[in-house]
């Protein structure tokens, strides 16, 4: 269920995720957490979340949109463990839930 809220920072009309659907990883362009992929699913990066020196540092590492991503390890706690351009990464949980994939 989504309800609006107005921000006036902004002038802008966002949209609020329910808590059904953050709990899920979805976001409103239908994109998943990394975090939610299962062992042996792939997907595409779609964006980034997080700081600029965050962001860069994960570019760094190959993870940028359009970027194919295959989650090697996800026991659902602790560090993920993910391929991607041929590199076995892991990825602490938190860093992992501002990657932003979509199914490939």
């Amino acid at each position: 269920m989504k309800d609006e809220h107005h921000n006036p920072r902004h002038g802008l009309r966002l949209a609020k995720r329910s808590n059904q659907a953050h709990q899920r990883g979805l976001s409103r362009h239908n994109s998943r957490r990394l975090t939610t992929l299962n062992s042996g699913e792939s997907a595409v990066i779609q964006s980034l979340s997080g700081g600029v020196s965050f962001r860069s540092r994960l570019a760094a590492l190959g993870f940028t949109p359009g970027a194919s991503v295959r989650m090697l390890q996800n026991l659902g706690h602790g560090p993920v463990l993910v391929t991607i351009r041929d590199t076995r990464i892991a990825l602490g949980r938190g860093e992992a839930c501002k990657i932003h994939v979509r199914p490939e």
